[in-house]
């Protein structure tokens, strides 16, 4: 076998991420076992374009990362893109308990995680140390995870104010697999908003809905950050466990 890389480390950082070119027929054993496994990343190269294979314990994501290629290549087609929870959605209480947290520290900024225990399926919110909580500012500390859990959420709150992601946001989110959240307009008639997008391989993905199940008095909007590939390119999958992306959506 050909090796990638001469550089030990180099070599073990490609096979930590591996690349395979999709088979214009049969099957990859490769690919196969990618995105069947409980935890990895890597790439898969088609005709039409590379994208992402993501799985967690969680979460399998297949995202898009390129419009189809110009040159002719003797591969096989990447596959459609999916974003499902392999946890499910989680349940309407704990988002319910996360408002009522946020509500109770106005005019303070606030902050939960969404928990799952994949050995369990049993879902709990985490009400992380805050090291500093202003009308404008928050500083909080994110959980150390016991085996078998793990976060699914990351939500925070910016009070009375909007749903937005900051730049300080940006880079907390960066290198991170999770669900971001941000709630506002907490105390409006109307009820809060909700902002909501996927983090994964470095990209912003807009969420197809709400990660909560039943409905509560929360609107979704769709991600404010930049988003690719667009999220109607996820949100328009056949294969995704969750529906379209709409704006206002009821959560």
């Amino acid at each position: 076998m050909t090796m990638l890389a001469d550089d030990p480390t180099a070599a073990a950082l490609l096979a930590a991420v591996p690349c395979y070119p999709v088979p214009p027929i049969g099957r990859s054993p490769g690919l196969d076992a990618l995105r069947s496994s409980r935890a990895g990343h890597g790439l898969a190269v088609g005709a039409d374009g590379a994208m992402l294979i993501l799985r967690r314990p969680w979460l399998a994501l297949d995202a898009p990362l390129s419009p189809p290629f110009a040159a002719h290549l003797p591969y096989g087609s990447m596959g459609d893109p999916q974003a499902e929870l392999r946890c499910g959605r989680v349940p309407g209480e704990h988002l319910a308990a996360v408002l009522d947290h946020f509500r109770a520290a106005l005019p303070n900024e606030a902050a939960a995680f969404i928990l799952w225990n994949e050995a369990t399926a049993e879902f709990t919110v985490h009400f992380p140390q805050i090291d500093e909580a202003t009308p404008t500012r928050l500083v909080y500390r994110p959980p150390a995870c016991e085996p078998s859990w793990h976060v699914v959420c990351d939500m925070h709150s910016h009070g009375r104010g909007p749903a937005y992601f900051s730049a300080t946001d940006d880079a907390d989110d960066a290198h991170a697999t999770k669900i971001s959240l941000v709630v506002g307009r907490l105390d409006h008639p109307a009820g809060p908003v909700m902002a909501a997008r996927l983090c994964a391989g470095g990209m912003f993905l807009a969420v197809p809905r709400s990660p909560f199940s039943g409905d509560s008095p929360c609107s979704l909007t769709s991600s404010s950050a930049t988003s690719f590939p667009p999220p109607s390119t996820i949100a328009g999958s056949a294969s995704s466990s969750w529906d379209a992306v709409e704006t206002a959506l009821r959560c």
